[in-house]
This record gives structure tokens, sequence and C-alpha cells, in this order.
């Protein structure tokens, strides 16, 4: 028969509930700090910046790498170059406080433990945020951790890592610029009407899968969803009524407008041009 006295394993349970938001700026620092490692080094870590909103979230909106070396059995960071970043960042932005730390790579690794009981003597609750580098798919796994520990009794045991849901949160503009630049090859940067045409093909590719819905609705072969009914409603009440002709004038008129201006543009250049030659000679004679 089981005493009454018996001690029983368990998981504090106060980190579960967190969730964390990622900003794109984040994801191309991170990647920009990936390029830029010692050509000795496997991966890169680093510290996260961020607030944490009224409802536990973890806003995650800055970063910057901190130097490392790691071995098999130990982790040695540069602490004195993560303070002076932080206070350099700091005076700029003095609402961004830590809130964990990143590292490239796939999930986490056996030296992960170390750098996160660092991080948590910075903060409370640091959030483990990991970046495959990789690129599989053509694009960067994001996956965000939090450590909870394992107690016995009254004593602490281990920690482990448990995974936290992660958002990636960005404006309008902000994907635009994202979808641009997360392909792993980029020749250049499309200029203004390459870039409307992305867009109106990716528009019309929507309006094919919205369409292609609403007519397997119909048919039966699709259970009708009265939440996603009401946001094609709400999309479809948005559009301004405007006859073809009337939107055919509103988009050449537009366009026109951006042809003046790289018109003007090319005889500012052209202008300037020609007047540093003719300063330039005029000095040698």
């Amino acid at each position: 028969m089981a005493s009454s006295g018996q001690t029983v394993l368990q998981f504090s349970s106060s980190s579960t509930s967190i969730s964390a938001r990622v900003h794109p700026l984040v994801i191309f620092n991170i990647c920009d700090f990936y390029v830029r490692r010692p050509d000795q080094a496997e991966r890169v870590i680093g510290t996260l910046l961020g607030s944490v909103l009224p409802d536990g979230t973890v806003d995650i909106r800055n970063s910057y790498a901190v130097p490392h070396n790691e071995s098999s059995d130990q982790v040695a960071l540069d602490i004195d170059y993560h303070h002076n970043m932080l206070l350099s960042h700091q005076k700029v932005n003095p609402k961004e406080v830590i809130v964990g730390w990143f590292s490239t790579g796939f999930g986490v690794t056996g030296g992960s433990a170390l750098i996160h009981e660092f991080y948590a003597r910075e903060v409370s609750n640091p959030v483990h945020l990991t970046v495959d580098t990789g690129f599989k798919n053509d694009e960067a796994a994001l996956k965000g951790f939090v450590s909870i520990n394992l107690s016995l009794g009254d004593q602490q045991l281990a920690a482990q890592f448990q995974e936290i849901p992660l958002d990636l949160r960005m404006v309008e503009a902000e994907r635009i610029g994202f979808d641009v630049l997360k392909p792993t090859t980029v020749d250049k940067i499309p200029n203004d009407l390459e870039g409307m045409e992305a867009s109106m093909e990716r528009l019309l590719a929507l309006i094919d899968d919205v369409y292609k819905y609403v007519d397997d609705v119909v048919e039966g072969r699709v259970a009708p969803d009265n939440d996603i009914g009401q946001f094609i409603s709400e999309t479809v009440a948005s559009i301004p009524k405007l006859s073809p002709h009337t939107f055919d004038k509103l988009v050449n008129d537009s366009l026109q407008d951006q042809l003046l201006l790289l018109y003007l543009s090319s005889i500012t250049r052209t202008q300037l041009s020609l007047a540093e030659k003719l300063n330039t000679a005029a000095q040698i004679l």
C-alpha cells in the first residue's frame, strides 16, 4: 500500500501559456548574422529584444548577435559585449528589453540549456527562438521554446524545453518585402512595374481560389463555413463599384504618372551629369 507521504515528480506550468510573435526584421537580422559569422562557427546565437504585452504575449522586435565559443560540454559567451550592445540599443529605444535569445539551426542542442540558464538570470521566462538557416523547402523554419522545470517536491531536478505558439507578425508593406527577399536567391529588387505585375498575379490567384471555394460550396462538394462566407462578403462589399472604363482610366492615369516620374528623374540625372562635366572642363581651362 502506498504511503500518504510519497513525493511526486511534476513540471512547473508557469510558462506553458506563453506565446510569442516575431517581426520580420528579426528574421532578416538573424540571417544576416549567420552569413557574416566567423568561418569556424557552426551557428550564431544572440539576444532578442522586445516587450511583454498585457495579455502575456512576448513581442520580439529586434535582435543582436553575441560572440561565443562552443564545444561539446561548455559554452563561453562574451558577456561584456552583450551588455554593451544592450546599453547601445536601449539608448535608441528604452522600451526594448531582453525577452530571450536566438540561435540558428533546427531545434535545441546540447549547449542550449547552458545558454538558456544565462538568459534566465537576465530576464524571467526567456523565449528561445530557433531559425533554420538551411532554408529547407525554400523557407526558414521558426520555432519558439520556453524552459519548464521538473521538480521532485520542492527540489528542482532538471529543465525541459517546450515549444510555444509563434506568430510571424507583419503589416502589408512588410509582407511585400518579405515575400521578395525570402527566396534563397534574389537577382534584383523588382521595380514598381514589376512589383505591380507580381501583385496582380497574386491577386488573380487568390480570386481563383475564392471562386473555386464558392463553386464547391454551391455544388455541395465542400461544407459551408459561416466565418469564411462572412469574410468573403465583407471583402466584396469593401470594393468600390467602378465601371470597367473608369477602372481602366484610373490604372492608366497612375501608370502615366509613374512613367512621367521616371522620365523626369532621367532628365535630372542627365542634367546633373552634364553640369558636372562642364564644371570639370571649366576648371581645366
